[in-house]
């Protein structure tokens, strides 16, 4: 096994070094090791991919589509993309100039703010929020402004985004939102959406949405940013959660043309182009599965409400998740903010695994996220060892 020359071992990129590691994954695979373990850790969906989407796919192999696709996506694919969202959103984006498809969000959010940022810029995310959103923005020598909601209900309002712009200044680029949110559930009424609409309206910057929960709404509707503020959002999505792609990597972004002309260049040098398989069953999908979601919905809900009911009776405070698929619960007074530690205890003792509520940036400390796209009976067995648990407690 190869070892690196000594002399090499600090020729390494400065600013990656310093960023820790994934905290939900690492987490994950810290915890993965304890014996009858039941998770409730990712965000993956159990369910199969609907067959349609799967034979798509299949088909696209046979045919031997195989070849490097456009560097934006196929055409093709482009165009679902914008008859979905022009319903959906009810904003038309041009197929050729204003859509770029992305493997999975993930890359889309990291070519997005490579493509925005210089260093010395800044970039507000409201927190908890996903994890990984702040190297997405530190790497790009921009700084990650972390705006703790926790006491608003875990949403941003105008007054607070008024308040944080007028004390960080003109470096501030771009509000990065996530709605429904990972890790609280929790997402935005049209009203709030309009309001901020206006805040980031006269303030002359962007918004990045990121909206890949968008298919996972239960008590109200979906509203959309990009419907409000088209010139300056910029849209991220795909098809994960919708159509439990996850493994197929397939995301999407769209905005402005001007912008989206500078992120597909960072695109391309990132990954050159999409794969085709994913592609043709992403076609599939947008083209005739728009009622996927919808059973895939009705049982997270269910579990949603089973789940949320179970750990109220146990004593834990949680604001009910409008949409996606998390519980973020507040843990036990005795352990104060420490949810790493309740976290491990709860994994080695219970066996049950969460993620801490640190991992998500300020406002997250003591609480821990569940999630709720698991089976059933994952889920029951989690419920009763998490009242075993709970009953034990000293």
């Amino acid at each position: 096994m190869p070892r690196l020359h000594a002399e090499l071992a600090t020729t390494v990129n400065s600013h990656l070094a310093a960023v820790p590691p994934a905290q939900i994954r690492a987490f994950d695979e810290e915890i993965s090791a304890v014996p009858g373990l039941v998770k409730l850790t990712l965000g993956e969906p159990d369910f199969a991919v609907p067959d349609h989407v799967k034979k798509a796919a299949i088909e696209s192999i046979q045919n031997d589509d195989s070849h490097y696709s456009p560097s934006k996506g196929k055409i093709e694919l482009r165009k679902a993309i914008s008859k979905y969202l022009e319903q959906s959103r009810h904003v038309y984006y041009d197929p050729e100039a204003e859509i770029v498809v992305t493997i999975g969000a993930t890359e889309a959010v990291t070519a997005t703010t490579f493509a925005m940022l210089n260093p010395g810029d800044k970039v507000i995310i409201p927190t908890p929020a996903f994890s990984l959103y702040f190297p997405s923005v530190s790497l790009t020598g921009a700084e990650p402004i972390k705006v703790n909601t926790a006491d608003d209900g875990f949403l941003l309002s105008a007054e607070r985004l008024e308040e944080v712009l007028a004390k960080e200044g003109p470096a501030v680029k771009a509000v990065l939102l996530n709605y429904p949110n990972n890790p609280t559930g929790r997402s935005y009424t049209e009203e709030e959406l309009k309001a901020l609409a206006k805040v980031i309206e006269d303030h002359h910057i962007y918004a990045i949405v990121d909206e890949i929960y968008s298919s996972l709404m239960y008590d109200q509707p979906f509203h959309s940013l990009a419907t409000l503020l088209p010139e300056q959002t910029i849209l991220i999505s795909g098809l994960s959660k919708s159509h439990a792609m996850t493994g197929y990597r397939l995301g999407y972004v769209a905005g402005p043309g001007e912008f989206i002309s500078t992120m597909s260049k960072m695109h391309s040098f990132m990954v050159t182009c999409p794969n085709d398989t994913a592609q043709a069953a992403a076609i599939e999908a947008l083209e005739n599965g728009n009622d996927d979601p919808q059973e895939f919905k009705r049982a997270y809900r269910q579990r949603r409400d089973k789940l949320a009911s179970a750990m109220r009776k146990m004593g834990f405070e949680i604001a009910l998740p409008d949409g996606a698929f998390y519980i973020f619960a507040k843990i036990p007074a005795q352990f104060g903010k420490d949810d790493l530690a309740f976290a491990r205890k709860l994994a080695h003792e219970a066996k049950v695994g969460v993620i801490p509520g640190n991992a998500f940036g300020p406002g997250g400390e003591g609480y821990i996220r569940l999630s709720y796209a698991a089976a059933d009976s994952v889920i029951d067995t989690a419920i009763e060892r998490l009242q075993n648990f709970m009953n034990n407690l000293g």
